[in-house]
């Protein structure tokens, strides 16, 4: 574990002089580089989510132990440490731009690469390659993207939902699903109580991968229990939802306050444990060495404290000191450089919103609930009523704005409609027009029905004076915004009208763009470009 020639001359072999101080030095100096990073898993940790967060290094250091018991003390050189250097650079290079551009996320990320680039830099790739399953195992830990989460959240809800009203019915309670709405007459389950039990996907699918990686067993039962978890959550939940529907309707609302709140607990975590290990006794006895489920899933956990003083055998290497002064010189020079603040711009707020826009009266319509304003997270918003006479029907206009949308995903009514219980029948990205400026952009429109109820909805994202209907492409103007003149606001526009049982789609859409021109308008007061 060793690449330092004999050959070398006093001064160069004084600064390679022991290897676990240059290893401290570089996790110190990460420590500080990547400060960011950790205090945002920090906040993300702290919620219900992502509260199995600080298990997941311990697990990943007693995984990384138990594979290094496997891997005897090398005395010989190393000569295959650079590899490791190039991982770091990566890793430097990740967590510089997740500084520069104040997503915090992207220098947590980093700090997984450089882990594993300490690890090519101190075993060399031939060995250190080997140690891939403790590193990923610490994505784990980290928050999904707040549009990744949106998204794939509401996907779940929807099958738990779905699954549990399938049960209800099998066992003939009377149900209706509204969206993730479920109704069952007297009481109500929302889409928050729907999906609580989705909280413990996350902790689940570390379980599960631990599980993978301790199973001594061909390579396809490692995949099914791995990719099993996700499946087994969510038939959980499914299951949560259709006892407390049964308890409703058997024994009354006093009963499932209760069990809602029990249910909601560890509960869920320890039936879906349970669950991954009957499985895992069930491959077991599909094998034909008729070996145990306890040998099968090699618990063995002593000599790990042999493992870890293992430390002090680091050997000195001119890439473990590449790697520490390249790190903490950058450590340092952050420090020293002063940081770029956020620029926040001038605007009005939505409560001086003028009560006409262009021919259009514009009636407030108030504020959302507690717990909608809560999943919106918006600075200010806007939800107003726009009448015209003569006009059949009015148009909803909602503009929600966020004075620093780089801490979290944007938001798209893709994903909050079909929770409300509306079915999108079409989506389609347009050009349209601002005809006061001149200025071509792109918007989404889309119609949406519940039951013989239909909509129009126009709906845009609005980035610093750029309109954009993609959610990507909106979030890339966040990032160049950014760097160019160090601003993170952000917006979402939508207009919605209701069209008529004999209505066509065009004369409804005749009624978006009317109002859209005049909004327009008056949005650059409340939104500002550039």
């Amino acid at each position: 574990m060793t690449d330092i020639s004999r050959s070398h001359t006093p001064i160069v072999s004084g600064f390679l002089h022991w290897g676990t101080f240059w290893l401290l030095l570089a996790t110190l100096a990460a420590a500080v580089f990547y400060w960011d990073g950790v205090a945002e898993l920090l906040v993300a940790w702290q919620l219900p989510e992502y509260s199995h967060g600080p298990l997941i290094p311990v697990l990943s250091a007693l995984l990384f132990l138990r594979q290094l018991k496997t891997v005897p003390v090398n005395h010989g050189p190393v000569h295959d440490r650079w590899p490791g250097v190039l991982l770091l650079v990566i890793a430097v290079a990740l967590g510089g731009a997740g500084r520069l551009l104040e997503i915090h996320d992207i220098v947590a990320y980093g700090l997984i690469l450089w882990v594993g680039a300490i690890l090519l830099i101190s075993f060399g790739w031939d060995t250190g390659k080997h140690f891939w399953p403790p590193v990923v195992h610490l994505v784990y830990m980290l928050p999904l993207p707040g549009a990744l989460y949106y998204g794939l959240s509401t996907y779940l809800q929807g099958v738990s939902s779905e699954l549990g009203v399938y049960f209800l019915q099998l066992i003939s309670v009377p149900v209706f699903l509204e969206g993730n709405i479920i109704d069952l007459g007297v009481y109500k389950l929302q889409v928050a109580e729907a999906c609580s039990g989705l909280r413990y996907l996350f902790p689940i699918l570390s379980f599960s991968y631990i599980f993978a990686v301790l199973y001594q067993g061909p390579m396809w039962h490692k995949a099914l229990l791995l990719i099993s978890a996700a499946p087994i959550t969510v038939f959980m939940n499914s299951v949560r939802i259709a006892i407390a529907g049964f308890i409703v309707n058997h024994y009354g609302l006093d009963w499932v306050e209760g069990f809602t709140h029990f249910f909601e607990g560890w509960v869920i975590f320890i039936a879906c444990v349970l669950i991954l290990f009957a499985l895992a006794w069930v491959l077991v006895l599909l094998r034909r060495d008729k070996v145990g489920l306890i040998e099968a899933l090699d618990l063995e956990t002593d000599g790990l404290g042999t493992q870890a003083k293992r430390i002090g055998l680091v050997q000195p290497s001119k890439a473990m000191l590449t790697a520490a002064l390249l790190v903490g010189c950058l450590a340092m020079a952050w420090k020293v450089i002063p940081e770029r603040e956020t620029v926040f711009v001038e605007r009005e707020p939505f409560t001086l919103f003028p009560s006409s826009v262009g021919d259009w009266r514009a009636l407030r319509l108030g504020s959302f609930d507690p717990q909608v304003e809560r999943v919106l997270a918006a600075d200010d918003y806007l939800v107003a009523n726009l009448t015209q006479p003569g006009v059949a029907e009015p148009v909803e206009l909602f503009v929600a704005w966020y004075k620093d949308q780089s801490r979290g995903g944007v938001h798209s009514p893709e994903v909050c409609l079909p929770g409300a219980g509306w079915e999108i029948a079409a989506l389609d990205p347009i050009d349209a027009t601002d005809e006061t400026t001149g200025h071509a952009f792109t918007l989404n429109r889309a119609i949406i029905q519940k039951g013989v109820n239909r909509q129009l909805v126009y709906y845009w994202y609005e980035q610093q004076g750029k309109r954009t209907s993609s959610m990507f492409t909106a979030k890339l103007h966040l990032l160049l915004g950014k760097l160019a003149n160090g601003r993170n606001d952000s917006a979402i526009v939508r207009l919605t009208t209701r069209m008529g049982a004999d209505e066509t789609v065009a004369s409804a859409e005749a009624r978006l763009q009317e109002s859209m021109q005049d909004v327009l308008v008056r949005l650059p007061r409340f939104v500002p470009g550039l």
